[in-house]
């Protein structure tokens, strides 16, 4: 399965979560947490971040924890040097959801989703 493909179908399986996501997200900024709210999604165990959703808990096949990019930062997923490029990709995060997939061979990407229904970017 192509990239596109993978990603088309996670936009799918993500929809019925984008909802909890959102409301996170808000949480995430109006509580000043972070402006660069991030969604650690997994499947199996991740040491990232606080359990959002987990999937043995809804209909989905994916958990997902709260994270930030302070916290990437921190454990150093994200370069200090590079934290400024990060800011210049992210998107608006009322508009769009950040997240960090862990897909299931153990590769990592991140994607942004948007609030309502439309593509992947």
């Amino acid at each position: 399965m192509d990239e596109q493909m993978k990603y088309r179908l996670l936009e799918e399986e993500l929809r019925s979560y984008r909802k909890v996501l959102g409301k996170a997200a808000d949480t995430i900024i109006d509580e000043r947490v972070s402006a660069y709210p991030i969604f650690v999604v997994f499947k199996g165990g991740a040491e990232l971040g606080i359990p959002l959703v987990k999937e043995e808990e809804v209909a989905g096949r994916w958990s997902v924890n709260a994270s930030s990019l302070e916290e990437f930062v921190a454990k150093r997923l994200i370069r200090e040097d590079k934290v400024d490029d990060f800011k210049a990709v992210y998107k608006d995060a009322t508009e769009w959801l950040c997240l960090f997939v862990v897909d299931d061979e153990g590769g990592a990407k991140f994607v942004f989703l948007p609030r309502e229904d439309g593509s992947l970017n």
